[in-house]
């Protein structure tokens, strides 16, 4: 039923062969090209939202593949004294924190860059993890373990600290080791449903919401968006499949099967403001590292990973844990919408506050704890 990513897949691969038959004299005088990195259009819309050069854009892809390549070793590097890692743009490298000088020529082996720190992670966890059993009041936002800052954050509304709930809140807090608050939005975040208004999304009920990542049998998109057992709709009202399972709160995350004349494309669809783009993976991207969203209400979008691991309360009072914090802006309906980092799956659309004209930030749930969750395997082109 996905007419329209057919049609750009088409012409993507028809402007290739055109490309390739007037250029064959020149091919034939040089090596093949490497397989780019991204998209062009991944390319413009980093352009476009991060204020980079077309040249910038391409370096930074190749430096956060670099580190995301590096992640894995270097954090195994540091050991206990692991205190978090990121990606550095100005560097343009993978930073790694630890609360040891000994293990930092481990780090720096391994390749990545090494900051020594006063807090190891599991240190920040552990407050994380005493927050978490509190009942946080109306104002708190959420909390998580900063590891730039290398602190714990608790975040509250704009002006609610003062208030005498949170307040206590915070001076708890306080009192289980480094916590620092953040005042956010005007707002408390909320979870990004809508009812039907049309575009290019699913549907259960009178509920929109965007379809995350394809897997093999269905999609992954957000938990709040549905039921087990509900049955889902397409951007034509004709029937799609079923929510197979579904968890909200405490995760954010569930899937759908498709049937009904249906299929799975590995495919982000770029709404015309830029190319859509095939997912080949899904290695996760360090703080830091760009990502790109896209939604049935606000379309494509990029920002950076600001904070991952983090707790979020949204505004009716539901608390969600493990999300990833990006700068990337989204609206009601994007819910369950895609975020890809480069040619890697990230995560799917939670919830957030602002939205695309004034800003804001949101969150989205990593899509390797779905698959594993749900014995899932990635669509991957």
């Amino acid at each position: 039923m996905r007419r329209t990513s057919r049609l750009r897949l088409r012409v993507w691969a028809s402007a290739l062969l055109l490309v390739g038959a007037l250029g064959a004299t020149e091919a034939a005088a040089a090596p093949a090209p490497a397989e780019p990195p991204a998209a062009p259009g991944l390319v413009e819309a980093m352009q476009r939202d991060l204020g980079l050069t077309e040249d910038q854009a391409l370096d930074r892809i190749a430096d956060e593949a670099a580190a995301a390549e590096a992640q894995p070793a270097a954090t195994s590097a540091a050991g206990d004294a692991f205190a978090g890692a990121w990606f550095d743009p100005a560097a343009g490298a993978l930073v790694v924190a630890v609360a040891d000088p000994g293990a930092a020529d481990a780090v720096r082996d391994a390749g990545a860059e090494a900051l020594v720190v006063e807090h190891s992670a599991a240190e920040l966890d552990a407050v994380v993890t005493g927050l978490g059993a509190a009942d946080a009041p109306e104002g708190v936002v959420g909390w998580h373990a900063d590891a730039q800052a290398n602190t714990v954050v608790v975040e509250v509304v704009r002006g609610a600290a003062d208030e005498p709930a949170v307040a206590a809140f915070l001076d708890e807090a306080r009192a289980t080791g480094p916590v620092a608050v953040r005042a956010v939005a005007d707002e408390a975040p909320a979870p990004f449903a809508a009812g039907t208004v049309g575009g290019d999304p699913y549907y259960t009920g009178n509920v929109r919401c965007s379809i995350g990542f394809s897997v093999h049998g269905g999609f992954v998109t957000a938990g709040h968006c549905g039921q087990p057992g509900a049955d889902v709709f397409g951007w034509d009202r004709s029937r799609l499949g079923t929510f197979q399972a579904a968890s909200w709160p405490g995760n954010d995350y569930g899937w759908v099967s498709v049937g009904h004349g249906w299929w799975t494309e590995p495919v982000v669809l770029g709404w015309g403001t830029v190319s859509d783009a095939l997912v080949r993976g899904s290695a996760e991207a360090p703080i830091g590292a760009s990502v790109c969203r896209s939604g049935s209400t606000t379309g494509w979008h990029c920002g950076t990973v600001l904070g991952k691991n983090e707790t979020v309360r949204y505004v009716d009072g539901e608390v969600v844990n493990g999300l990833t914090r990006t700068s990337v802006c989204a609206q009601p309906g994007d819910s369950g919408g895609s975020y890809i980092s480069g040619d890697q799956a990230q995560g799917v659309t939670s919830g957030g506050w602002g939205d695309c004209n004034s800003g804001g930030e949101t969150w989205h749930q990593p899509v390797n704890e779905i698959l594993s969750a749900y014995g899932l395997t990635l669509h991957t082109a």
